[in-house]
């Protein structure tokens, strides 16, 4: 498999004035984000491509792809071409990440998931090693940058087709993705997408606590990881002892602080994405535009599974509520696994993945 230049360095994008303090508060900077990324990938065995994928507004997206034994991937030659679409042999499969995450949380699944034919997982735009631009403010406006990103790194790629898998935030925008450009989707996987009820008609429902519903009124106008920032050098301490549950999802792989460290310095850099997400949502994390509302025009010749974790606080209603309209629609529960059901229980993951893939 031909190996990407690995450093195609993007041009660096101004921003906001809080980038011009974070890192001298904040223990992070990019190439600390890159080592900690280099890390977690380490483990995995089969070659990895990398690249900065250039998209308009000098923009990038930041790529991880593998191939099987033997295969070769598309990808742009160069900042200033793309990559001619050609006859896939199977559509990739392309991995999304949700919110806050990025291509490194998936290293126990990278080396399974390419048995089946070639794989991209991209850090979607505004988060991870990718660009970090000002998303506007309005929600439909936020979701349409995500969106036109992805396309124009499909187009830049030379992909005709692809097998979509989102997981949280990512799951929501492969969902509109697939609304928007359905004859690029030749099948789409929902993992504990995030975003798709609508809220309770009484946002003062009793099942939330008086001092939560205070605590969400108090800190709406903030992005949801600031206090991470503001917390500067005690911020590693912070990951560490708030998500310690990582270290045991990843401790197959890892006996020390690998993954706090790369989801640290993952969501210290810049708030761009972040403050995309908090534009697309009202207060305890509901969506401003349900994916429920508007996924009855997905295309019925696209198939589509969900996949999520038996202990998981997103519960599978919404997987169920569109199956009653779409019988075909796929829903697997993976017991034993939380909302990170990729990381919970990788086996069986990447086997039910395989599965749903093998059925094209």
């Amino acid at each position: 498999m031909r190996r990407m230049a690995e450093e195609l360095k993007p041009t660096e994008q101004s921003s906001w004035w809080i980038s011009k303090w974070l890192p001298s508060w904040c223990p992070t900077s990019a190439s600390q984000l890159k080592e900690a990324e280099e890390k977690m990938l380490k483990s995995v065995n089969s070659p990895l491509s990398r690249q900065h994928v250039q998209i308009s507004n000098s923009n990038f997206i930041w790529t991880v792809a593998l191939a099987p034994q033997g295969r070769t991937l598309p990808m742009p030659q160069s900042p200033s071409t793309s990559s001619p679409p050609g006859h896939q042999r199977h559509p990739p499969l392309v991995m999304l990440h949700g919110f806050g995450g990025g291509v490194g949380l998936w290293a126990q699944n990278l080396d399974s998931l390419s048995s089946h034919g070639p794989v991209y997982a991209l850090d979607l735009l505004g988060f991870g090693r990718s660009s970090r631009p000002q998303f506007a403010t309005d929600p439909q406006s936020a979701e349409e940058q995500f969106l036109s990103s992805l396309e124009e790194w499909r187009e830049r790629v030379g992909l005709e087709e692809m097998l979509l898998l989102g997981h949280n935030l990512g799951g929501y925008l492969s969902a509109a993705y697939t609304l928007k450009h359905p004859h690029r989707v030749k099948r789409l996987i929902l993992v504990e997408p995030w975003g798709f009820p609508a809220r309770a008609e009484d946002p003062n429902h009793g099942s939330i606590p008086v001092w939560i519903r205070a605590m969400g009124a108090v800190m709406s106008p903030f992005n949801p990881l600031a206090g991470l920032r503001l917390a500067g050098p005690l911020g590693p301490m912070l990951v560490q002892t708030t998500r310690s549950d990582f270290k045991q999802k990843y401790s197959a792989l890892f006996d020390d602080n690998t993954v706090s460290d790369y989801i640290y310095h993952l969501n210290v850099q810049t708030p761009s994405g972040e403050t995309a997400f908090r534009n697309m949502t009202i207060p305890f994390g509901w969506a401003k535009r349900p994916m429920l509302e508007r996924f009855g025009a997905i295309h019925a010749d696209v198939p589509v599974s969900f996949i999520y974790g038996s202990r998981s606080s997103i519960d599978s209603d919404s997987g169920h509520a569109i199956q009653k309209s779409r019988p075909d629609v796929e829903i697997v529960v993976i017991r034993g696994a939380g909302h990170y059901v990729f990381a919970d229980q990788p086996e069986d993951f990447n086997r039910t993945v395989l599965q749903i893939l093998a059925q094209m």
